[in-house]
């Protein structure tokens, strides 16, 4: 579905970046869609718990259900409420490299009322490190967040960049200039809570393997390979 209006903030402007403020939060909770900056790209946010919402985000990459979007949270609040159990060694990986550029799949709480799409009962969860975004999340809980562009092509790495691919489909976009354009590392956790082994790196990014394995030591799998459910993650 194409949204009727699209809006575009500069956010670099103090009067933009009240008035666009306000427009995101007032479009997120109207299940709309809405693109703004992280501190690896921009991305396409949307209210993780309305499945409406979600499945607009999906519509508008181009994406199925069978590639369900991360969530952004914006404390370690959030963490817990979401994730059915987090390991020792999860709470050492976030203390090391959230707010930042890591991305952690776990198994979600059973009893949360939203639809992501075929997660198999995961959720891959982090915490932005840019202003922008945390400050939005502040107002409005956990979204969920894929990259803001057209499945197969690349991230923009401006807002503007971003509505010349998503255009309508999108109702505000959050513009603060370039951003990192290095997509977050993703790996999955679900190993150790499950009994099944250690952490695997589903996809390399910003946080380097070696960066990893200082926290995990040898609970950091060598395997590249995606976790089942987890594949499209981005």
């Amino acid at each position: 579905m194409v949204s009727t209006m699209s809006q575009l903030f500069d956010c670099t402007a103090e009067a933009d970046l009240l008035a666009g403020m306000r427009a995101a939060r007032r479009a997120i909770a109207q299940g709309e869609l809405v693109v703004l900056p992280t501190d690896t790209v921009y991305g396409l946010a949307a209210d993780a718990f309305s499945p409406a919402a979600v499945e607009k985000l999906l519509e508008a990459k181009g994406r199925t259900r069978s590639s369900p979007p991360p969530v952004l949270i914006g404390s370690m609040d959030a963490l817990g409420a979401l994730a059915e159990s987090v390991p020792d060694v999860v709470g050492a990986l976030s203390k090391k490299f959230w707010p930042g550029g890591l991305t952690i799949i776990l198994d979600a709480q059973p009893s949360l009322a939203w639809d992501l799409g075929d997660t198999l009962g995961t959720v891959a969860v982090r915490i932005p490190q840019h202003p922008l975004a945390l400050e939005l999340l502040a107002e409005t809980g956990p979204l969920a967040v894929s990259s803001a562009n057209l499945t197969g092509q690349a991230p923009g790495n401006t807002a503007a960049e971003a509505k010349d691919q998503l255009g309508g489909r999108v109702s505000v976009y959050l513009e603060a200039g370039p951003v990192r354009g290095i997509a977050s590392t993703i790996i999955d956790a679900t190993g150790l809570t499950r009994g099944t082994g250690g952490v695997s790196i589903v996809r390399s990014g910003v946080v380097t393997v070696a960066a990893l394995r200082k926290v995990l030591g040898d609970s950091l799998e060598p395997l590249t390979t995606a976790s089942r459910g987890t594949t499209a993650r981005s």
